[in-house]
């Protein structure tokens, strides 16, 4: 029974293929030999012809018959690769002919339109040059069937005939081949329409995700100030209320929890204010390996308490890139924070550092990676959400990842997640390298006259390349920028591989 189901399933599967990929072509061939099968039975039924022709004739459309069956099953099981089934088809359909002319009369017989009929076809399929392949071969054929006896028909008549051949294949294989490039030519275009939809859905994604962000940034920030002086009040007056109060009674026990749920919303609120404010960042041009030893030694002792293993693997000689040193301890502090959170029955932290090449562009990369209880596959995609946490209630405030993008972002650069449920999570913070000596080259905004600097409102609306990464715009500013909606002055929106900047900095490398 289950040998059956898959057969089954085969066979549905082969169909599928032949009903997606049939074309007129494939039609017209099947369409021809069931014509070429019905004419040679009439024939054999209405003319009058001796019994010894008739004879022959049958046996000639029953090889005609199991040849076709032949190649139609071979179609079947093999249709991608059609084009090769043709050619040999080809071969067997002049032999068919050959056959049937030697025996209706030679160079007299009426069956000399099969070449014609062979010849459109094939010059439709392949084009001119196969179609003029296919009228040599059968002029060849059509002269060894009438056995070379050319007293029995007219010199001009075979000459005509045989015009006709290459009258058919050239114009027919010419308009196929247009036809051809034609197809081929809106099907680029229609990929192309398709993927300009998607990316500019992706911008529109990311624009609404943008105004959204800068809405709650505004709100929250404002939000903060004005529960940032009541909340100090209260904490001060509990401080000074629990000083007054004897230990032990209810009311002592009130008064500390007011300084500790007061401590955690000051927490948040600093959080809060640091992810809504525009930092000011201070880049200068750091090992980030240096970075990295710093911001460890503040979580050594906590991760041996909770039987924490670090292990450190940081490559040697990585090259400096600029980034804001305390911002980047930030994030680095966040996800390490997270990563021991993760794991409260123990486990391994790793930290590693490498490079990395995408879209021809250099980074530096740095991967915190822990044993801990993993992220669902459902959560991944909001974990940078603002306020979305996997945490339990009261533990964290949902900013800590979504600050951690906000800084990459500033930093031209980008962070990835990998989680597998029960195994861990992976952390990966890409930082753009620019070697110092690109810097003295052409930059995009002067290659493509963009204006940055002269731009009205140029402050707010500045290209994200400027002023540091002007020789990797398309990974900054561009289609390959994975972070805010950008590119507004450096005129990145389309497609990076058709901008001139791109090429010859990435493929002529001449500027």
């Amino acid at each position: 029974m289950g040998d059956l189901k898959d057969i089954t399933g085969l066979l549905k599967e082969k169909y599928r293929i032949v009903r997606s990929d049939f074309e007129l072509a494939d039609a017209g061939f099947l369409v021809l030999r069931i014509i070429a099968l019905i004419g040679g039975y009439g024939w054999l039924i209405f003319a009058d012809i001796p019994s010894s022709v008739a004879e022959r004739f049958s046996y000639i459309l029953v090889y005609f018959i199991i040849y076709c069956l032949f190649l139609y099953a071979l179609l079947f099981w093999l249709f991608k690769k059609k084009q090769v089934i043709y050619v040999f088809s080809l071969f067997l359909d002049l032999s068919f002919l050959y056959l049937l002319i030697t025996n209706t009369g030679g160079f007299n017989s009426s069956y000399f339109v099969g070449f014609y009929l062979l010849t459109v076809l094939h010059s439709f399929y392949f084009g001119y040059k196969f179609g003029i392949f296919v009228a040599t071969l059968s002029t060849i054929v059509y002269a060894l069937a009438g056995r070379a006896s050319f007293e029995s028909i007219h010199w001009t008549e075979l000459s005509l005939r045989i015009s006709f051949l290459y009258l058919l294949a050239i114009p027919v294989g010419i308009l196929s081949d247009r036809l051809r490039y034609d197809k081929e030519r809106i099907e680029t275009l229609n990929r192309e329409l398709l993927r300009s939809m998607e990316e500019a859905k992706k911008l529109q994604n990311k624009l609404i995700q943008s105004e959204k962000l800068s809405a709650l940034g505004k709100m929250t920030a404002d939000v903060a100030h004005e529960i940032r002086n009541p909340l100090s009040a209260i904490g001060g007056f509990a401080k000074r209320l629990k000083k007054r109060l004897s230990s032990g009674t209810k009311e002592m026990d009130y008064a500390e929890i007011i300084v500790e749920e007061v401590g955690r919303l000051e927490r948040i609120l600093k959080d809060v204010l640091n992810f809504s404010r525009e930092a000011r960042y201070h880049l200068r041009y750091t090992n980030i390996n240096n970075v990295v030893r710093d911001s460890v030694k503040y979580f050594q002792d906590m991760m041996k308490e909770r039987s924490i293993v670090l292990e450190e693997e940081l490559a040697d000689e990585l090259p400096e890139i600029l980034v804001d040193r305390d911002q980047v301890i930030q994030v680095f502090n966040n996800l390490i924070t997270n990563a021991i959170d993760a794991m409260p029955e123990g486990g391994t932290l790793t930290i590693s550092t490498r490079t990395d090449t995408e879209h021809n562009v250099s980074f530096v990369v740095v991967d915190i990676v822990d044993t801990g209880h993993g992220i669902p596959e459902e959560k991944i995609d909001r974990v940078f959400e603002p306020f979305f946490t996997t945490k339990e209630i009261g533990h964290g405030t949902g900013l800590g990842l979504s600050i951690c993008k906000k800084i990459m972002d500033e930093h031209r650069g980008r962070i990835k997640v990998c989680s597998i449920k029960g195994t861990g999570t992976s952390f990966s913070l890409y930082f753009p390298y620019v070697p110092a000596e690109e810097t003295f080259k052409t930059q995009c905004w002067e290659y493509m006259k963009c204006g940055v600097e002269k731009t009205e409102g140029a402050i707010e609306r500045r290209c994200p390349s400027y002023p540091n990464y002007g020789r990797i715009c398309w990974v900054i500013a561009g289609t390959y920028c994975e972070g805010r909606v950008q590119g507004a002055i450096a005129q990145k929106i389309g497609d990076c591989k058709k901008c001139e900047f791109y090429n010859r900095v990435v493929l002529r490398k001449d500027l």
